[in-house]
């Protein structure tokens, strides 16, 4: 999606040089993943070890799952082997290299035994991955191929972790890289890229554009001449879901399709991107309409957003498929909030 939101892989500040997004959808290209600049410049890279799962030298973990983690760094010294083991086997779906994972984590620096990031500590989030976006291999090996409710392990040298942060990140975090870091992982949620609401649509209220969903393809409009300038933003419960309601500064992952208001021509559609899209609500990663429209409403609906152009992208647009002053419509499914 042009410039709706900041795209799939939604990442806390530790990650965000280090990971890339496969999803087109970004706020603009300086809000971008970036790879660590010294990384992709440097002619020998550190290699990225093979994951084992070990008991070895391993840091003691205590804690149930989906609380804070406390983790006790051994006396030893850390003999780079990246060891991925699991604390506690969930009994959800397992997760592939198409699925997005919610989690909770903690990350200890070996170095020191300080905790440099966490999802647990007041005002955080947790952290939405999608498999196939090349994240730290860290994170995807402690999520690939494990299911969801389990808590996670991961002892990560510099070639799975510190080498492909960015410096400046890891200098205000206190640790360089050289370290080798911690990795404590809650998988709380699995949520499949081509996944889908369910429930018996309803149609559309007067003064909106009626949709047909067909399941597991891009959404299609019929817009009456009547309803392609809205004077306001319009919204509407085409499926109401059953869930919590989505708050602001939550991550939520959606199923979408946009068209011009003008003409009905779908110019985005997560069903022929990357699939289901994640991204902070609320707080100014999206364009108005979505920041409105979406929160307040339930996990598991489907939503209706007939939105002015003063609300999406207004005078300028988003070449070459918004024009200037451009109305739009959106249906948004409503998989998941965190």
């Amino acid at each position: 999606m042009r410039r709706l939101a900041a795209g799939l892989l939604i990442v806390p500040a530790l990650f965000l040089t280090a990971c890339g997004s496969s999803s087109k959808a970004k706020s603009d290209d300086a809000a971008a993943p970036k790879a660590s600049a010294s990384a992709s410049a440097s002619a020998t890279p550190v290699p990225v070890p093979t994951a084992v799962d070990s008991t070895t030298n391993l840091p003691t973990v205590t804690g149930a799952f989906g609380t804070t983690p406390k983790v006790t760094i051994p006396k030893t010294q850390p003999d780079g082997t990246f060891v991925v083991h699991t604390l506690k086997e969930g009994t959800g779906a397992k997760i592939t290299n198409t699925d997005v994972a919610v989690t909770n984590f903690s990350v200890v620096d070996w170095n020191n035994g300080k905790a440099i990031n966490t999802a647990y500590a007041k005002g955080s989030a947790p952290l939405v991955l999608t498999l196939a976006s090349g994240t730290l291999p860290a994170l995807s090996n402690a999520v690939l191929g494990h299911t969801a409710g389990s808590r996670v392990e991961v002892v990560a040298p510099p070639g799975a972790a510190t080498a492909q942060m960015d410096p400046s990140n890891l200098t205000q975090m206190g640790a360089t890289a050289k370290d080798t870091l911690v990795f404590i992982v809650d998988i709380t949620k699995k949520v499949g890229a081509k996944d889908d609401i369910t429930g018996t649509q309803a149609a559309s209220p007067a003064g909106m554009p009626s949709v047909v969903a067909p399941v597991g393809k891009a959404a299609t409009f019929t817009i009456p001449d009547a309803d392609r300038k809205p004077a306001k933003l319009l919204t509407a419960d085409l499926i109401k879901g059953t869930g919590p309601k989505v708050l602001s500064g939550q991550t939520i992952l959606v199923q979408y399709t946009g068209a011009n208001l003008a003409d009905g021509k779908v110019f985005d559609s997560s069903w022929t991107d990357s699939g289901v899209m994640g991204t902070v609500i609320g707080q100014g990663a999206v364009i108005p309409g979505w920041d409105q429209g979406l929160v307040g409403q339930t996990v598991g609906s489907r939503v209706l957003l007939s939105i002015p152009s003063a609300l999406a992208y207004g005078a300028q647009g988003s070449p070459p498929t918004i024009p200037a002053n451009a109305n739009l419509v959106f249906v948004v499914d409503i998989l998941g909030a965190a």
